[in-house]
C-alpha cells in the first residue's frame, strides 16, 4: 500500500475500522486452543497438590467463556458465542470424564491421537525444519567443533526415545530432547578443548551414553 501522511484526527477512524474488522473476524471465525486442560481435571495428580476445588473453579470460569460471553478488550467488545474452542491434554493421570459434565457437554467431540512410533521419531529428527540434530550441530559450531550425527545414530536415538516413552512415561516428541541432551552431555563440556575437530556421533556412542537411561522403568504404575 502507498504511504501517506495523515493527521491524528484523520487516522483514528482508520485504526478503529481495522480494530472492528479484527474483532468481527475473531468473533465469527476465531479458534482458541486450551492446552493442558487435563491438569484441571478433578482426579489429576497435578490438581491434587493444590487446594481442593481449585481445578473445579478454573473449569467453571472456562465454562462461562466457552458457553458464550462478552469479553472486554482494549479495542472493543468481543463475543465468544461462535468461537471454536479446542481443549488438549495428555490425560495420563485423569480422564476426560473427570472434567465437569457441563464442560464435557461444551466439548462434545473427542479425538485420541496415536502414539508416536519409531518411524515418527526418525522423521522428526531428519525432516522437520530446525530439528534437534541441526540445532546441536549449530550449537557446537559456535565452539568451533564440527559434530555430525550419522544415520545409525539417529535411528538409535529414535529407537531409545520410543522405548522410553513406552516403558517410563509417554511425553511425546519431547522425549527426543532428553535423549539427545544425554548423548551430547559430555561433548558440551569438552567442546572448548575440541576446537577445529570433527566429531562423529555413531550408534555405539548413543548406546553407551544411554545405557543406564534405557533401563529406567516407572514402577509406580504397578503399585496399588
Amino acid at each position: 500500500y502507498p504511504l501517506c501522511a495523515l493527521a491524528v484526527s484523520d487516522e483514528r477512524p482508520v485504526f478503529n475500522a481495522e480494530y472492528m474488522g479484527a474483532i468481527n473476524r475473531a468473533q465469527e471465525s476465531g479458534i482458541v486452543v486450551i492446552d493442558e486442560i487435563d491438569k484441571i481435571a478433578m482426579n489429576s495428580s497435578f490438581n491434587n497438590h493444590y487446594k481442593t476445588g481449585k481445578g473445579e473453579g478454573v473449569q467453571k470460569e472456562l465454562l462461562s467463556i466457552i458457553e458464550g460471553t462478552t469479553v472486554q478488550t482494549n479495542h472493543g467488545v468481543c463475543k465468544t458465542d461462535h468461537v471454536l474452542f479446542i481443549g488438549t491434554g495428555s490425560f495420563h493421570n485423569s480422564k476426560p470424564s473427570d472434567l465437569l459434565p457441563e464442560l464435557q457437554g461444551r466439548l462434545p467431540i473427542r479425538v485420541e491421537l496415536e502414539k508416536l512410533s519409531e518411524e515418527d521419531f526418525k522423521h522428526i529428527l531428519n525432516f522437520t525444519k530446525n530439528n534437534l540434530i541441526q540445532q546441536n550441530a549449530a550449537l557446537f559450531e559456535t565452539e568451533g567443533v564440527d559434530v555430525v550425527f550419522d544415520e545409525d545414530a539417529i535411528e538409535e536415538i529414535a529407537r531409545i526415545s520410543f522405548v522410553l516413552n513406552k516403558t517410563v512415561e509417554n511425553i511425546g516428541a519431547r522425549r527426543l530432547r532428553s535423549v539427545v541432551a544425554k548423548v551430547t552431555e559430555d561433548l558440551s563440556f569438552e567442546a572448548p578443548d575440541c576446537q577445529d575437530k570433527r566429531i562423529v556421533v555413531d550408534k555405539d556412542l548413543v548406546m553407551k551414553k544411554c545405557e543406564k537411561l534405557i533401563h529406567q522403568i516407572d514402577f509406580s504404575k504397578y503399585v496399588l
